[in-house]
């Protein structure tokens, strides 16, 4: 309730403040689409009064204030951008149904667009400030995990680890079918006690591992549960590892049925990330030819070899196809590596040394600057990777991944992505994986741009765990 409350009151003051940031664009820089009209000024503020109003309204309509669809991510940026779209469309709306009420197509598109932007900077800002209270222990819904099997464990491990779920999972509901394996949280009792624990850790959500219980039990936990104010059970699809692309619940005759979506972006998605990232490679490419062209001169001078490094990844469906990168090796970095058997058996555990003796001098710098993975550029105007996306992988490194390997291939590799914003090589492994997956399974346009504009700079400049 209280942080509902200071999303009404800051989207409020952010949307006020664009609507007069628009008039000062338009009145007092007098930058205008139709100079030949002039638009009564004076009733401006108090329309930015009523369309701050009605902006919150249709804002409460798209689920922004809605406390599951809170601190969404890439999502709620979606959402505030539909919501700002359509507030614009009341007031173009209301100017043809009234003919007498004109209004400066100028301040209108500069309306829609600061409003939106302000209200996306303001709700980054506010989650931002959640994650920190959250780590503190604030803002976290008491949830128990139903079962104890091994997917149970998986989901218990995956939602607390996620500062972004927003759950407390303070531990096990225990039911009779599942085996108890490698718990890292107690088990609080059994499904029969459910109406008990709730009450006595005051819990919010149920998440059932689906595969850990039987129908009758579920059935039983179910009449259990729902007549409880206040208290949500989810259930789990117990196909984590197919889920991907999401799901689409059809009921066909009264049968309500769970179908795989093939794709995770709609046609329109998949268009508009297309556009974008051939319009951004091809402007790089285009702006960064000289720089291309001097690092490929220092790292001739600076070892015998090629320039540019062919690796042979995989793909979308498995495909293989040459990563092009800067070469930041000698050309013997095998025999180099041979004479150290210990660094040998760490690369071969992790991919990745951070005191590599195989990297040449002018190759530290790139990696330090992460240049050497510019000439990637071309392998997104090849549409073999996209500028944003997972790890790629070697054929080798797919049994790493076990059941994820189908997942992971089901998008392409990306030149960004999270893992390279969220420490690069200082993670571990499991850990690259589980950031892989998590993009995989959130996989969107806003994902993105949010991963290409917002933190791709700051962890560049960082230089973290890049060797």
């Amino acid at each position: 309730m209280l942080l509902r409350s200071w999303l009404v009151v800051s989207d409020a003051f952010v949307l006020g403040f664009a609507f007069l940031a628009a008039y000062w664009v338009r009145f007092d820089l007098h930058l205008t689409l139709a100079p030949e009209v002039v638009p009564y000024p004076a009733f401006y503020p108090a329309l930015a009064l009523i369309l701050t109003l009605i902006s919150i309204l249709v804002f409460a309509s798209f689920r922004l204030y809605d406390p599951h669809g809170l601190l969404g991510g890439v999502s709620e940026y979606s959402r505030t951008f539909s919501a700002c779209s359509t507030s614009t469309m009341i007031v173009v709306v209301a100017t043809f149904l009234v003919p007498q009420f004109v209004v400066s197509r100028f301040w209108m598109v500069s309306a829609w667009l600061l409003s939106f932007v302000m209200v996306a900077l303001n709700r980054f800002v506010c989650r931002r400030m959640v994650y920190a209270l959250r780590r503190q222990g604030y803002f976290l819904t008491p949830t128990v995990i139903v079962g104890t099997n091994e997917e149970a464990v998986t989901l218990a491990l995956d939602l607390s680890d996620w500062r972004t779920s927003g759950l407390r999972v303070v531990g096990f509901v225990s039911a009779r079918t599942d085996l108890r394996k490698r718990l890292s949280l107690p088990i609080l009792g059994s499904t029969s006690q459910i109406q008990q624990i709730i009450e006595d850790y005051g819990i919010e959500d149920l998440i059932v591992a689906i595969t850990a219980i039987k129908r009758e039990e579920l059935l039983e936990l179910c009449e259990q549960v729902n007549p409880l104010p206040g208290v949500h059970m989810r259930l789990s699809s117990g196909l984590y590892e197919l889920l991907t692309t999401g799901v689409t619940v059809r009921t066909m005759g009264r049968v309500p049925l769970l179908s795989l979506n093939k794709a995770r972006l709609e046609p329109g998605e998949t268009c508009i990330k297309t556009v974008l990232e051939y319009s951004l490679a091809l402007a790089g490419l285009l702006v960064l030819l000289p720089l291309l062209g001097v690092i490929a001169l220092l790292i001739k001078l600076d070892s015998p070899g090629p320039a540019v490094y062919r690796r042979r990844v995989l793909g979308v469906s498995g495909k293989q196809f040459s990563a092009f990168k800067f070469r930041t090796m000698h050309v013997n970095g095998t025999e180099i590596l041979k004479k150290n058997p210990q660094l040998m058996e760490q690369l071969r555990h992790d991919h990745k040394l951070k005191h590599d003796p195989r990297v040449t001098r002018v190759g530290g710098w790139l990696r330090k600057l992460s240049f050497d993975e510019l000439p990637q550029l071309f392998n997104v105007i090849l549409g073999q990777m996209g500028l944003v996306g997972p790890r790629m992988i070697t054929p080798e490194e797919v049994e790493k991944y076990g059941r994820n390997g189908l997942n992971l291939l089901t998008v392409k590799p990306g030149i960004t992505g999270l893992w390279q914003v969220s420490g690069r090589s200082d993670l571990s492994y499991d850990e690259r994986v589980q950031l892989d997956m998590y993009y995989v399974r959130n996989y969107s346009v806003w994902l993105d741009l949010q991963i290409l504009f917002v933190q791709t700079l700051p962890a560049v400049l960082k230089s973290r765990g890049a060797y």
